[in-house]
């Protein structure tokens, strides 16, 4: 069932206008008045709909019914990683929204290879890539995907969340199962990797001054880009989400 994203402003008295892209999107489906679908407020509602018409302006459809999104997980999980090369970004970002994390954000570090020089400029693409990654998947919410500045401020961020996590790859670390499974209850979860290179050694030890869990993977070493999408697995497996 095809699946849109409108503002909340925008769903009144029993109906859903649908103006701009979204609209577009419906005439390009070739959607016919009494075909069904789905409209989401971005708040992790949804509104099931029947196309009333479509026109070139906008698009009118009844609600039928209103139901809080299935797909939405229980924790709310902020993926914070060193600045990828290339388009390993947009991988990142899909898979990490598709396993359901609620937040994204890039930081730059010692290691990392780029070093765009106004990579708010990459922001609105990558907001257009996680809306994709969202219908697809059948997601409640649009995940916020931003540039969070330094390595510094990246670990701010993390500190703020219940249960701060930082991957590394070597030295003496926790075990992630095991770090996971004693903050399981945690409603806000901040999970931090590295670029190519991975973390610097004064990196990790700055990440455990701040009280930051610094857990291993395992023996694996895992790509840049793969070890955020297993992260947010293991902590949407540990707390039930993945049933």
């Amino acid at each position: 069932m095809p699946r849109f994203f409108i503002a909340g402003t925008n769903i009144m008295g029993g109906m859903a206008i649908m103006r701009g892209r979204d609209a577009e999107h419906v005439r390009v489906l070739r959607m016919r008045p009494g075909e069904d679908m789905i409209i989401c407020d971005g708040k992790g509602t949804d509104y099931k709909c029947r196309l009333v018409k479509a026109d070139k302006d906008q698009v009118e459809a009844e609600v039928i019914e209103v139901v809080p999104c299935p797909a939405e997980p229980t924790v709310s999980v902020t993926v914070l990683c060193g600045l990828p090369k290339g388009d390993k970004t947009d991988y990142i970002i899909q898979k990490c929204v598709e396993a359901g994390a609620g937040r994204i954000l890039f930081f730059n570090c010692d290691r990392c290879i780029a070093k765009p020089d106004e990579p708010r400029k990459k922001v609105e693409r990558w907001q257009r890539i996680a809306e994709e990654a969202a219908k697809q998947s059948g997601r409640g919410i649009i995940p916020e995907v931003d540039w969070c500045g330094e390595y510094v401020e990246a670990l701010n961020v993390a500190m703020s969340h219940e249960l701060p996590i930082l991957m590394y790859e070597k030295g003496d670390r926790e075990a992630l199962n095991a770090v996971i499974d004693g903050g399981k209850d945690a409603k806000t979860v901040a999970l931090i990797t590295g670029p190519e290179g991975g973390f610097a050694e004064y990196e990790a030890d700055m990440a455990k001054v701040c009280g930051i869990h610094v857990c291993s993977m395992g023996e694996r070493i895992l790509r840049c880009e793969t070890a955020p999408v297993v992260g947010v697995t293991a902590v949407m497996y540990a707390t039930g989400n993945l049933s």
